[in-house]
């Protein structure tokens, strides 16, 4: 069976997170003490027993949500025995998911992905004072249509298509002014809902010009190693291998589209047949749901989760 291994973005994040993981096996411990050192604070703590107002502080989501995806990622390589080139074909992310993909790739080592999810995290919230951007969900309209509901709002200030996830569900950024003019025009044009998400800033788009800086200053300082399988890259739901193609997609992908529907379809074209979640909740297997019947979907985010998938290969 041809398979993919995707990781999930902000919005997945909950308390007690990976604790299951953390408590029955020692190489799940590991990757939450490598992070935890990897950034000089105890973020396994705020995981697991913290607040969830702090724990969805953008700078401690991303690198929470990473932890927890790679600590289920090596329990499933220890436990089954079996490397990255053995269980999967291709790794996809949503969002900072694909930092997470690229890990389990061995692009980057687990410490590294930590530090480069801190910067990304923190440059993300500082590029856009507190108030002056938004985002919205459109429900019920079709990516074309949520296109043109970005582009007219987009008389108001910035504005566009941040996120396609599945027909029916898109999601636009940009700023406060353009967010709420869209509302109007979303309902004019059949939008059957039209949701203000409770976010910190106007992640994936051209506002976030100033992180899509400090992430190719700081891409450009890293080690990055060709993936031990291809990504299905978040700007333009193709397969990538090579390194420098790579890092330039992750600096595009922080203003750019995460084109998740055309990323399953994509692999979809590939022959993927199963789509395996690693990490925290279900949201992109829900998505993936929606997108295509014909996938099947795993998750892999408890001990119960390992054991059920492993006695599947």
């Amino acid at each position: 069976m041809v398979r993919a291994l995707v990781f999930p973005g902000q919005g997945s994040q909950s308390v007690g997170m990976g604790k299951e993981l953390y408590d029955v096996f020692a190489e799940a411990k590991d990757v939450f003490h490598e992070v935890d050192d990897a950034l000089s604070q105890n973020l396994s703590e705020i995981i697991f027993s913290g607040d969830i107002e702090e724990l969805t502080l953008t700078q401690n989501a991303q690198p929470a949500l990473m932890a927890t995806s790679l600590a289920a990622f090596s329990v499933l390589e220890k436990q089954s025995g079996k490397d990255i080139t053995e269980l999967a074909s291709y790794v996809a992310g949503h969002s900072l998911g694909e930092y997470s993909a690229l890990a389990a790739a061995k692009t980057f080592t687990i410490a590294d992905t930590a530090r480069l999810l801190r910067i990304r995290g923190n440059a993300m919230q500082e590029a856009v004072p507190k108030g002056e951007g938004a985002m919205a969900a459109i429900i019920g309209v079709k990516p074309d249509v949520a296109a043109d509901i970005a582009d007219e709002a987009a008389e108001e200030g910035c504005c566009q298509v941040a996120n396609d996830n599945s027909d029916g569900q898109v999601v636009i950024s940009g700023s406060k002014a353009a967010i709420e003019r869209g509302e109007a025009i979303a309902l004019a044009k059949g939008a059957k809902k039209y949701v203000v998400l409770n976010v910190s800033a106007p992640f994936h788009c051209a506002l976030m010009s100033p992180a899509a800086d400090a992430m190719a200053q700081a891409l450009v300082e890293v080690n990055m190693q060709e993936p031990l399988v291809p990504l299905l890259a978040n700007v333009t739901a193709e397969e990538s291998s090579d390194v420098a193609v790579i890092r330039r997609q992750l600096v595009e992908q922080v203003t750019g589209q995460v084109r998740w529907r055309e990323s399953i379809q994509s692999l979809s074209g590939k022959g993927v047949a199963q789509v395996v979640e690693v990490g925290a909740g279900k949201v992109l297997s829900g998505l993936i749901r929606r997108i295509n019947r014909n996938i099947k979907t795993a998750a892999i985010g408890t001990p119960q989760d390992v054991e059920k998938f492993i006695e599947t290969l």
